[in-house]
């Protein structure tokens, strides 16, 4: 008999506890009001032709350039507005992750319409839902190219902290109008 009253006594125990944890759930405050929503969309601009091979190279040129200035290694990508391959270079020295991450910053920043520290900037607040979006990185460094207020494609940069990235990719932009 002693046992079943302290089987009765431990499921009377386990119940209260998991009463008492719906009816905090159910006092817990309303979910928030969602974000007003915009009239405009964000990052609207409009794709243009895509970069040339010799545009390209000129970006690239400028952004190594930059890099050497400071002797900084890195790894330089220009992608189409679609996110596809135009020019790719890396610099001796670099590490061999600056490469596939160099590409991913300029495919992001072209099919997003935005520069990637767009991203570094959500998720630094907080704003993790940004993480599930395919093609994201939250990493500065990819700006899109922008020629007469037209994207023609973007650039990834690499190999350095971010700010390094992000000044090196400036300078290939810049060559951009």
């Amino acid at each position: 008999m002693r046992s079943i009253g302290f089987g009765l006594t431990s499921a009377i125990i386990c119940a209260g506890v998991l009463l008492g944890g719906v009816a905090r759930a159910q006092t817990a405050p309303a979910t928030p009001a969602p974000d007003a929503v915009p009239e405009a969309l964000p990052f609207d601009i409009p794709y243009g032709a895509p970069i040339t091979i010799d545009h390209a190279k000129k970006a690239a040129g400028a952004a190594e350039a930059e890099c050497r200035k400071h002797n900084w290694k890195m790894a330089i990508t220009i992608v189409d507005p679609s996110g596809g391959l135009v020019f790719f270079e890396k610099m001796d020295g670099t590490q061999n992750g600056s490469v596939v991450i160099s590409e991913h910053k300029a495919r992001a920043a072209a099919i997003f319409r935005r520069e990637t520290k767009a991203f570094e900037d959500l998720i630094g607040k907080g704003t993790m839902y940004v993480t599930t979006l395919d093609g994201v990185i939250g990493s500065r460094g990819g700006l899109p190219l922008v020629e007469k207020g037209k994207i023609i494609g973007a650039i990834g940069v690499s190999g350095g902290a971010g700010a390094q990235d992000l000044t090196c990719a400036q300078a290939g932009a810049d060559t951009v109008k």
